[in-house]
């Protein structure tokens, strides 16, 4: 833990962290007057007093002063949350809604440091917006079919998007509940994971489990009957990761829920769709226990199939449990995940790095995520370049999940994982990889990218002004302009 703190300490140092509104709330959530906190904290008053008006970065020493102090942990004053608000802030200014000149990156990260309260009420407002803009959208169509259903279907996951997205896709209790069950199990040890859960299902829960010859089945619990019934084609880590779910469905109810109160959705549907995340998020957990995991990840240098063979998982639930590592004190390497249809659409998206997901449209075409379909069988490892210079190891995989069923079509999916150049070397993937070579310029979305010499731009930005030229045509039918448009 000490080794942990210096290390965050060190980085502190290098990207002169600011946290001085976390340190206010924090001072004022106890009550405490500036001098009482400064005499506390063992620095002057005008010195605390400029902290936490972000006019002086916290150095080392005063870091560590204060998570003893206020009894927190490094995660808690870590910049990556606000790093996330910076970019959702971004995306969102730059809406063609939006009148006048949009702010600029300086006046977003002002705003998220000094008053981040404000910054999340507008996010929240602009959500508004989009839910009512696409609302209005589907009205014709509503007509027709369920107005609710149609208009308001994306509502909960959205908000459970931003519940995780926040979390920085780790919920500590439930982590930790689920890796001593998975000990109380004896998950790792000599039996098939297979074995021991459906053991616990029957001797311990009271659970019979049947096969089911259904195609398009997963898992159905009848309660009543004390039956689980599981798709006789779903491939065996499926139906482990099942049988996982029921278990922690009874054995951590208490500790879901928890966490269900305290975040308090709006709605009953983000509630039950959090529900099911949570219980989703417990399997895995479970299967794969955080600690063994996480050596085990560091030992096969993160190779993918060696862990999914290791703990007898899908490939899907290791690329997951990768963005997850990360505990307090016991942080693994930070990866984004994601997974992706046919149609670019990001089913599923989580980021422990400072690479963030759009909102709103497609996602770059230049990223090798979409490539794995036409290559399912092929590991794709790409050196992909953020606009912002950073660099990222970039693996993706297709993905066949077998129907069971000639006249039912396959489900095919993209898996996405990617970290860092500076975690290279804890990659396998990274073997013989150029890391001062050339890099793939990938971006977040058209719609926000700040690239001037993309060939591959589907639309201009929406806070750049552009000319089209009706005596030239290029393979952009456009040319981006220096100002922001005034007029759209």
């Amino acid at each position: 833990m000490a080794k942990s703190v210096k290390l965050q300490s060190c980085k502190a140092m290098r990207d002169k962290l600011f946290i001085g509104p976390k340190v206010r709330l924090l001072r004022l959530a106890r009550g405490w007057k500036l001098e009482p906190c400064a005499a506390r904290l063992g620095v002057s008053a005008s010195y605390l007093s400029q902290i936490e008006a972000n006019q002086r970065p916290v150095t080392a020493r005063v870091l560590i002063d204060v998570m003893r102090v206020f009894e927190v942990d490094a995660a808690s004053l870590d910049a990556a949350d606000d790093q996330r608000m910076i970019a959702d802030l971004r995306e969102a200014t730059a809406d063609p809604i939006q009148d006048g000149e949009a702010p600029s990156l300086h006046e977003l990260k002002a705003a998220v440091a000094n008053t981040p309260n404000l910054a999340k009420a507008y996010l929240a407002l602009h959500h508004a917006y989009r839910r009512l803009d696409e609302r209005l959208k589907t009205t014709d169509e509503a007509v027709s079919l369920d107005e609710r259903g149609a208009a308001s279907a994306l509502l909960p996951y959205e908000e459970v998007r931003d519940f995780f997205h926040y979390k920085n896709n780790y919920i500590h209790n439930l982590d930790i509940a689920a890796e001593a069950l998975a000990e109380d199990l004896g998950l790792g040890g000599a039996d098939a994971p297979q074995l021991v859960l459906e053991r616990r299902l029957r001797d311990g829960l009271g659970v019979r489990v049947k096969d089911s010859g259904e195609p398009d089945l997963l898992r159905r619990f009848d309660k009543a009957a004390g039956l689980l019934v599981l798709g006789a084609a779903q491939s065996q880590a499926t139906r482990s990761f099942q049988m996982a779910y029921q278990i922690v469905a009874t054995t951590l109810a208490d500790a879901v829920e928890a966490e269900l109160a305290a975040v308090g959705f709006r709605s009953e549907s983000a509630a039950k769709v959090c529900r099911t995340a949570l219980l989703n998020y417990a399997a895995g957990a479970m299967l794969l226990p955080y600690e063994r995991f996480r050596e085990a990840a560091r030992a096969a240098r993160h190779d993918v199939e060696q862990l999914s063979l290791t703990f007898q998982t899908s490939l899907e639930q290791v690329f997951h449990r990768l963005s997850t590592l990360q505990r307090p004190g016991a942080r693994g390497v930070p990866f984004y995940f994601v997974r992706v249809d046919q149609a670019g659409n990001i089913t599923k998206r989580h980021s422990a790095t400072r690479l963030q997901f759009a909102r709103f449209g497609g996602t770059c075409p230049l990223w090798n995520v979409h490539d794995a379909f036409a290559r399912p069988d092929a590991w794709l490892v790409q050196l992909a370049e953020m606009p912002d210079g950073v660099r990222y190891v970039s693996i993706a995989k297709g993905v066949v999940k077998p129907s069971g069923a000639y006249l039912r079509p396959d489900r095919r999916y993209a898996l996405g994982l990617g970290c860092e150049v500076q975690y290279a070397d804890s990659l396998v993937y990274a073997q013989g990889l150029d890391l001062a070579g050339p890099t793939a310029p990938i971006g977040v979305s058209c719609r926000i990218c700040e690239r001037d010499d993309c060939a591959q731009r589907a639309f201009p930005p929406v806070d750049r002004a552009f000319e089209v030229y009706e005596n030239e045509r290029r393979l952009a039918p456009f040319e981006l302009g220096l100002g922001f448009q005034q007029s759209r």
